[in-house]
């Protein structure tokens, strides 16, 4: 290897290192402003914001908060589903919630579903983590939640929880709107792209239902108030993320009936329209086959009319014509010809 090789393949893993660092924030709100600020250390009522962390980070915020390396991989497990999670002295208490995300490919935009962690760290951190970047997080970041302060963790908890529902109700209109254009696109012509299309589509709806159920169960033991204590103000916004939740679980199974049904009817189209060629098909090989076999008869070597007269050829194409035609008129009537 070259220097200039050495060189570029040193710089390129410094800007790789930077890359993955970047993936460990701390954000803190300051009492006197309320402003919301990205800080370097880990500072009593900081927020730290993990995504798809690498073991030195692990390491690193576990060591500094002293909290389990297991909090944070369950959050990082893809199949990890929504829970609740508490130390034995209960001064560290893990919650698991599915978000919507959306991956994009090279066909279709995937509408599913992963983790996301929060860790209550006694009185003094707030820790989020996730497989990769998402809407609900990153709108905090972006500082576009009123009344949001780093140090209110119960709040915090609760606004993330209503964005969240939140945004599965935006997703799944998205949903609906992606159905009714594929929907449309299919009634002039049946392409495998949109029922593939309409395919993906549900299967991100029964992501979307199987995951807002199990939101569902963490927010009803969160309400119960024997995992963090519950203050009048941030009451009302639990309460409104279990509206907005349970609104999104009525939307999802709603719009799956739909897709299902219209599925359901597409196969069955697709089906009959199928039997109609095959049909369709079969009937002109019946007509086609009427002329083939006076013709087949007539180039025997054997005694047959008409062979020593003139006329001779003239007939048989006028037989042919009249049993081709007879045969055609009696499929016809029989419905067997569209």
């Amino acid at each position: 290897m070259t220097k200039v090789q050495k060189k570029v393949t040193i710089i390129y893993g410094e800007e790789i290192k930077k890359g993955v660092m970047d993936l460990l924030k701390i954000y803190n709100t300051d009492i006197e402003t309320k402003k919301l600020e990205e800080i370097k250390e880990f500072k009593k009522g900081a927020w730290i914001n993990l995504v798809n962390p690498s073991e030195s980070e692990i390491k690193k915020v576990c060591e500094s908060i002293n909290i389990q390396e297991d909090f944070i991989r369950y959050a990082l497990d893809y199949e990890e589903k929504a829970r609740i999670d508490q130390e034995e002295d209960d001064q560290t208490i893990l919650f698991i919630v599915d978000v919507p995300i959306i991956e994009k490919s090279d066909e279709n935009d995937i509408y599913t579903t992963m983790p996301l962690g929060m860790i209550v760290v006694r009185d003094d951190f707030f820790v989020t983590v996730s497989l990769q970047k998402n809407k609900v997080i990153e709108d905090f970041e972006k500082k576009k939640i009123r009344n949001f302060e780093t140090y209110k963790k119960t709040r915090f908890i609760f606004q993330i929880l209503y964005l969240n529902s939140s945004y599965y109700l935006s997703y799944l209109k998205q949903i609906n709107k992606e159905t009714e254009i594929a929907e449309y696109i299919l009634k002039n012509s049946m392409k495998n792209k949109e029922l593939l299309k309409l395919l993906s589509l549900e299967k991100g709806l029964v992501y979307f239902t199987t995951s807002l159920k199990s939101n569902e169960l963490v927010m009803e033991k969160t309400m119960r108030g024997k995992i963090v204590k519950l203050y009048d103000d941030d009451e009302e916004i639990l309460e409104d993320a279990i509206t907005e939740n349970k609104q999104a679980i009525e939307m999802a199974q709603i719009y799956s009936n739909i897709l299902n049904g219209t599925m359901d009817a597409y196969a069955s189209i697709i089906s009959n329209n199928l039997n109609g060629v095959m049909k369709s098909l079969t009937s002109i090989t019946i007509v086609l086959a009427v002329p083939t076999m006076i013709s087949s008869f007539w180039g025997m070597n054997v005694g047959l009319p008409f062979q020593n007269n003139a006329l001779g050829f003239v007939a048989i194409i006028l037989i042919s014509v009249i049993l081709t035609l007879l045969v055609t008129w009696l499929l016809k009537r029989r419905d067997m010809l569209s």
